[in-house]
C-alpha cells in the first residue's frame, strides 16, 4: 500500500507544482490572511488546493483529506492526504525560489499523535527537485538515496529553524536562538518547513527545531528523515507537533533537545506570555 500511495503523492506533487509554476509567471498577490497579518494566503495556494482535492477524488475515491487552506474530508477507507498546496507562501509571494508542494498518505487517525505516515513527497517547482518517501523504502532526492550521516559535533552542527506568525512566540524564539549561536556553526532560517526536514535528509543541515507547525507542514518531511535514518520527536515527553518538533540524526536531537529544555526553550505555548495566535 505504501508503494501505491507513494505513486500517487509523486505524480500529483509534480502536477500541482505545473500549475503553480505557470501561475508564477503572472501577477501574484496576498489573497486573504489567517492568523496574523503576516500569515498570508494568495489565490494560487487556494487553487493549488482545490486541484489536488479534485485530482485525489480522481484517483483514490474515499480517501480523507486534510489541507492547510480548509479543504477537509473524513475517510472511509483509512488513508488521509494531508496536504499543504504551497509551503513557503511568502516565498512564494516574492519569487525567492523556495517553496514547495508537500503531500502526504497517512493511516489511522489524521493527527500527528497518532498517525502513522505511509508516503511523501515535497516537491519545489522552481528548482525541479523531488523528495519522496515511502514507509519502509527509504529516502530519495529524484533517483538517490539519501541517507543522514555520522553526526559532528554540536558546536559544528548547522541548525535549520522557523518563526511563528505570532509576534510574541517570535519573540520567545529570538530569545532562545540568541543564545544557541554561539553554540553551533551557524543557523538557516529558509523560510519553508517541508523543505527543512528535506534538507535534514539529504545532509544540508544538520538538525532541525521548529515550533507551532501545523500537520501539513510536517506530514511528509518527517517520513524523509526517518526513512533517511534520522528521528522525529517533540518537546518534552510529547509527540511531534505543534508544540515543537526536532528532526535529524539521533545524538543531535537528543543533544539540541536538552539545551533547549536548559535555556526555556519547551515552555508549552500556553504558558509563553502574549501567545495568541489560536
Amino acid at each position: 500500500m505504501a508503494h501505491e500511495v507513494h505513486d500517487v503523492a509523486v505524480k500529483l506533487a509534480r502536477e500541482a507544482g505545473e500549475l503553480i509554476v505557470t501561475r508564477r509567471a503572472g501577477h501574484i498577490e496576498v489573497a486573504s490572511t489567517k492568523s496574523s497579518d503576516v500569515d498570508v494566503v494568495t489565490a494560487v495556494d487556494k487553487e493549488s488546493e482545490e486541484f489536488l482535492y479534485t485530482r485525489l477524488r480522481e484517483l483514490r475515491p474515499g480517501d480523507g483529506f486534510l489541507g492547510e487552506e480548509g479543504q477537509v474530508e473524513e475517510s472511509t477507507t483509512g488513508v488521509t492526504w494531508v496536504v499543504d498546496p504551497i509551503d513557503g507562501t511568502v516565498n512564494f509571494l516574492y519569487n525567492i525560489p523556495h517553496y514547495a508542494v508537500s503531500i502526504a498518505a497517512v493511516t489511522g487517525d489524521p493527527s500527528p499523535v497518532s498517525w502513522q505516515v505511509e508516503a511523501g513527497a515535497v516537491f519545489n517547482p522552481a528548482t525541479g527537485e523531488l523528495f519522496h518517501a515511502a514507509r519502509g523504502e527509504g529516502a530519495f532526492l529524484g533517483e538517490r538515496r539519501l541517507q543522514i550521516g555520522p553526526p559532528p559535533p554540536m558546536n559544528l552542527a548547522l541548525l535549520a529553524t522557523g518563526f511563528a506568525y505570532s509576534t510574541a512566540m517570535r519573540k520567545e524564539q529570538v530569545r532562545i536562538l540568541s543564545q544557541l549561536i554561539g553554540e553551533v556553526r551557524d543557523i538557516r532560517r529558509m523560510g519553508t518547513a517541508s523543505l527543512d526536514f528535506a534538507a535534514v535528509a539529504a545532509g544540508r543541515v544538520d538538525v532541525y527545531f521548529e515550533r507551532t507547525l501545523s500537520p501539513w507542514d510536517h506530514a511528509a518531511g518527517e517520513l524523509l528523515v526517518t526513512e533517511a535514518g534520522g528521528i522525529i520527536t517533540g518537546i518534552r515527553d510529547l509527540a511531534q507537533g505543534r508544540e515543537g518538533i526536532f528532526a535529524g540524526h539521533p545524538t543531535l536531537v537528543t543533544q539540541l533537545k536538552a539545551r533547549i529544555s536548559e535555556v526555556g526553550g519547551d515552555t508549552l505555548l500556553q504558558d509563553v506570555p502574549g501567545w495568541g495566535l489560536e
